[in-house]
């Protein structure tokens, strides 16, 4: 059964720092390329990063660019979310998710979620 679990979030000052991590099963993790999206209060789910399954080529939204990094360890199965100098308008439910095909930016490419981790930002 393909698993994916996100931890990490919580409450936290503008301009401070959280970690998301992503726990994978191995049948999920290797072939996918992994992502991270968000989706904020009367928001639709919007694309934040990810990495690619072959070259750990990265891809941000705009709006994150220079302060968030994602990561992948695929000997533990796990991808990263390094959020720092964090806004107010950062603050949603952030998602993990793997895709096989399609495109990167597109939610809709995404073959499996997690069940989501709150971040909240407060200003």
């Amino acid at each position: 059964q393909v698993q994916l679990v996100e931890s990490g979030g919580g409450l936290v000052q503008a301009g401070g720092s959280l970690r998301l991590s992503c726990a994978a099963s191995r049948r999920t993790f290797i072939p996918y390329t992994m992502a991270w999206f968000r989706q904020g209060p009367g928001k639709e789910r919007e694309f934040v990063a990810a990495i690619s399954r072959s070259d750990g080529g990265t891809y941000y939204a705009d709006s994150v660019k220079g302060r968030f990094s994602i990561s992948r360890d695929n000997a533990k199965n796990t991808v990263l979310l390094q959020m720092n100098s964090l806004k107010p308008e950062d603050t949603a439910v952030y998602y993990c998710a793997a895709r096989s095909g399609g495109s990167i930016y597109n939610h809709a490419s995404y073959d499996y979620w997690g069940q989501g981790t709150q971040v909240t930002v407060s200003s």
